[in-house]
């Protein structure tokens, strides 16, 4: 797929994050989480546009990596260290970064989580102030704020695809019977880990499925969730028996390598997802995999093409059985992931928000 052209005025665009200590840097070279991961890529992606691209969030210290200023946030100063102006200004989730960069010709207010915490006081008045052009990832994101609240108005914007994942060979060789799971381990990896040990592995002989969840993929706000997350992956372990292979969160030039190796993706779906890289990066590169119709889930997955969007553990299982056991199944799904799940790219997510500027 060809990129979007480029603008012909290039644009000084200001982002501002208050959340994990993150930068370009890591993104490429460490686990980490999916808004992180948006964020920086979107960044990238203007840089890679010809625009002048200033990040300000909780970095380590001042970076500059494919184009991108990534500065520290100043909690000494009101503004925080965000300049007054730019052509595009883009909160990322904090309610006390929507009124920064003061005079920006553009404001847009980009959101990760269901919409519903939004609610709050202090989220509603500088919505309600500011009216910022609140940007959501998909159809089912955007049901989840309600129509009378505070705003300006409301947009979709997928995440795009990591290039990394993009541009796949179609594979010659049907891969052995491995899954693998790639989401938050609070997200329902319990329910799986049943599912498999009862009703899964037994039917499919040497089936495996590999985990790549962790608590240290979050940071410091990781710390918080290991101790929820620990019986979980303690579980994991203690299925080797059946199959299960707990292998920590990896880098993402990592986890290519282990896409390329595995027959499925396997994920039940959170009411928190609003886009789901878990099911979106595997596609992108030919993989299949089975989801339960949980809130975005269906936006990702195209049922009986691309994997199987299904309801309880029963229709689960069987679907998962059938990826993994039948070859000219996985053929098909495989080449329908790889011809309709990588068409949508982070430059193509850029060109979209580059329309506010019009």
């Amino acid at each position: 797929m060809t990129a979007p052209a480029a603008p012909l005025h290039p644009a000084s665009i200001v982002m501002a994050d208050d959340g994990i200590s993150f930068d370009g840097r890591i993104k490429d070279e460490q686990p980490l989480g999916g808004a992180e991961s948006a964020f920086a890529e979107l960044a990238e992606a203007f840089a890679a546009r010809g625009h002048r691209v200033a990040v300000f969030c909780r970095c380590a210290r001042p970076l500059l990596w494919k184009g991108v200023r990534w500065t520290p946030l100043d909690d000494a100063s009101r503004s925080m260290g965000i300049p007054k102006t730019a052509d595009l200004y883009i909160a990322n989730r904090s309610n006390h970064l929507i009124g920064r960069c003061e005079e920006a010709r553009r404001r847009v207010f980009w959101i990760h989580n269901p919409a519903n915490y939004l609610l709050k006081w202090r989220y509603q008045w500088p919505l309600l102030r500011y009216r910022p052009v609140i940007v959501f990832s998909g159809p089912s994101h955007l049901s989840t704020y309600p129509s009378w609240a505070a705003g300006g108005a409301r947009l979709i914007i997928p995440y795009g695809i990591t290039p990394l994942f993009l541009g796949a060979a179609r594979r010659d060789t049907v891969p052995p019977p491995r899954a693998i799971f790639l989401s938050n381990p609070l997200r329902s990896l319990d329910w799986l880990l049943d599912v498999w040990a009862e009703r899964i592995q037994p039917r499919v002989p040497g089936a495996e499925l590999h985990i790549f969840a962790g608590s240290s993929i979050y940071g410091s706000a990781g710390a918080a969730k290991a101790e929820r997350m620990a019986p979980i992956l303690d579980k994991a372990v203690h299925l080797a028996d059946h199959g299960v292979v707990l292998r920590g969160p990896v880098a993402k030039s990592q986890l290519v390598e282990e896409i390329r190796q595995a027959r499925a993706f396997l994920y039940r779906g959170d009411i928190g997802e609003t886009f789901c890289n878990a099911a979106a990066e595997p596609q992108a590169m030919g993989l299949p995999g089975v989801v339960e119709d949980v809130a975005c889930m269906k936006e990702r997955v195209v049922d009986g093409q691309t994997g199987f969007v299904v309801k309880g553990q029963a229709a689960f299982a069987a679907a998962a059985i059938r990826l993994l056991s039948d070859d000219d199944l996985w053929r098909r799904f495989h080449a329908a992931s790889l011809e309709r799940q990588g068409g949508w790219t982070w430059q193509d997510a850029a060109a979209g928000f580059e329309a506010l500027l019009n």
